[in-house]
């Protein structure tokens, strides 16, 4: 967790000031839409001011956004941490404000069992529990060592997924992010519960945390989208993300075989899934929200030679997701209105 305590944390910390919060979260959203971006599941900030910011930014920048107040009382730098009654308050008003307005849900956000006590995650089923609709998010066995500190702050739960159960934590609502070390068990659970999980390939080799065991899950019944992490990985963009998932099953030793149209339906209906919103977004279905990517290849581009060269969707497929990056995104529309424009 080192690269927690020296990289991200001091960075998070920056967010008591509300007008580098407010600068940060146009910057942020702005990067999300001009990588090809329309919906994001979102870890907020630990201060209430700059989660309402990111909020705000999303609202004005159109895209589709659900994120929540992080929740931590224990084992972070001490500004970052709240005292439970005083999130619980913080939540509800964010909750009241942002929740269902326009494109925005909420997401009840404990950052990791290990950040937080049992109070704190009383405040999470209470809020769960008094108001609809909302999602939750949270870490869960992203690393050995984390895993090991999990066990020794709740010596009564038999693994990581058990603190979550225990406060009603998981079900067809909950996406948990990682889940690398998991056992058939834990992962047999969170098939029963409805459970999803976001797969961040790129930064768990950036962060050595391990590889993700797709086959596994899949196998189980989990619903598994992507996840880039953002700062613990190594950008903003899906088509990056999904090719750095089809490495890595190849050379897992019990890897999942992904093929270009497994990687197209991770990047995009599996996120609807996760998020609760296949009905609306996700595919071209009929009276589904036009929520698409315009992506055209810069000219005399390796991208724009496969194209030009072939009529085959699987290999056109293939080469979007190998040679394509941010130059190649020119529009991007959230229920067809313009919320990114490079053409």
């Amino acid at each position: 967790l080192d690269w927690l305590e020296y990289q991200a944390l001091p960075e998070e910390a920056r967010m008591a000031d509300e007008n580098y919060a407010r600068r940060t979260a146009r910057r942020f959203v702005q990067a999300l839409a001009s990588h090809g971006t329309t919906t994001a599941l979102i870890f907020g900030s630990h201060f209430a001011p700059a989660t309402a910011a990111l909020f705000e930014a999303a609202d004005a920048t159109g895209l589709r956004v659900t994120s929540g107040l992080v929740l931590a009382d224990r084992r972070l730098r001490p500004e970052l941490h709240q005292m439970p009654e005083v999130a619980y308050r913080d939540s509800v008003a964010l909750i009241r404000c942002y929740h269902g307005r326009r494109r925005l849900l909420y997401a009840v956000t404990p950052r990791f069992a290990l950040s937080t006590s049992e109070a704190m995650l009383e405040v999470c089923q209470t809020l769960q529990r008094e108001h609809s609709g909302l999602r939750f998010q949270t870490h869960i066995n992203e690393n050995l060592d984390e895993i090991a500190e999990v066990a020794k702050l709740f010596p009564w739960a038999g693994d990581y997924l058990a603190v979550y159960e225990r406060y009603g934590l998981a079900g067809p609502a909950s996406v948990f992010a990682h889940n690398v070390h998991a056992h058939n068990e834990e992962i047999g659970r969170l098939a029963a519960a409805g459970a999803a999980v976001s797969h961040c390939p790129c930064s768990n080799a950036a962060l050595g945390s391990g590889i993700f065991p797709m086959r596994r899950h899949i196998e189980a019944g989990v619903r598994c989208a992507l996840g880039t992490d953002v700062g613990g990985g190594i950008g903003f963009g899906l088509l990056k993300e999904a090719l750095h998932a089809y490495l890595v099953q190849r050379v897992a030793p019990d890897g999942f075989p992904l093929e270009p149209a497994h990687l197209l339906y991770l990047a995009t209906r599996a996120g609807a899934e996760a998020l609760g919103l296949a009905e609306h977004i996700g595919d071209f279905q009929p009276d589904k929200a036009a929520d698409f990517v315009y992506l055209r290849p810069p000219q005399d581009s390796p991208l724009a030679a496969v194209v030009e060269q072939t009529e085959e969707p699987e290999r056109v497929l293939a080469a979007l997701f190998t040679l394509a990056g941010q130059e190649s995104v020119c529009q991007v529309r959230v229920e067809g209105s313009i919320v990114y424009d490079r053409s």
